[in-house]
């Protein structure tokens, strides 16, 4: 049996004082972890497009931490809570609930503006919130999330992320880190690609 907590190496790891506010009892295994999350986020998925408003309601503070609860609330008693340490990836903890008010100023002036194409501003949006890595864990499945709510406001479908399971270790989840790294450094082609491949 595999450590339930044991993650690839690039993803974020789990704070050892975090793993007691698990809420499934029932989860013993990173198998049963990983379906009680992608049950969670399915329910989560479906609220947020039930929801109504256009790009205003969803590019707020308010609506991404309502989303990250309804993605892993059933899961985690931390959901949807600003993380308050270190991690391997991220800025600092404490300017998280800084900035992250300023990513969505900046993505609701790219959309009023449009600064760049639908599939780029949400495309950026995803890479923003990955960055800022502003919860415990699940923060590149709430982006991916983000991003895809966006692109639909915008008119768009909704992105592949490669076709495949970006959690699981591999090809994919390197490529997709690869163009996460790329992002980092103002290159927006490679997550561009990635996020229709």
């Amino acid at each position: 049996m595999t450590d339930l907590f044991q993650e690839p190496n690039d993803a974020t790891p789990l704070d050892p004082a975090l793993r007691g506010d698990l809420i499934q009892t029932w989860v013993t295994t990173r198998a049963d972890l990983n379906e009680a999350e992608e049950e969670n986020i399915i329910k989560g998925a479906a609220w947020a497009r039930r929801r109504r408003g256009g790009t205003e309601a969803l590019l707020s503070e308010d609506f991404s931490k309502s989303l990250h609860k309804q993605m892993f609330g059933e899961v985690w008693k931390w959901a949807s809570t600003y993380r308050q340490i270190e991690l391997n990836i991220g800025i600092a903890p404490h300017l998280v609930a800084a900035e992250m008010p300023v990513l969505f100023d900046n993505a609701r002036f790219w959309v009023e503006h449009k600064t760049y194409s639908p599939d780029e501003i949400a495309v950026r949006l995803h890479h923003r919130l990955t960055q800022i890595h502003g919860f415990p864990n699940g923060n590149g499945r709430h982006a991916r999330m983000m991003a895809d709510l966006l692109i639909e406001k915008l008119g768009g479908k909704p992105f592949t992320w490669g076709s495949g399971s970006i959690h699981d270790t591999g090809t994919l989840r390197t490529t997709y880190v690869n163009a996460l790294q790329a992002a980092d450094d103002h290159d927006f082609g490679p997550l561009l690609e990635f996020a229709r491949a």
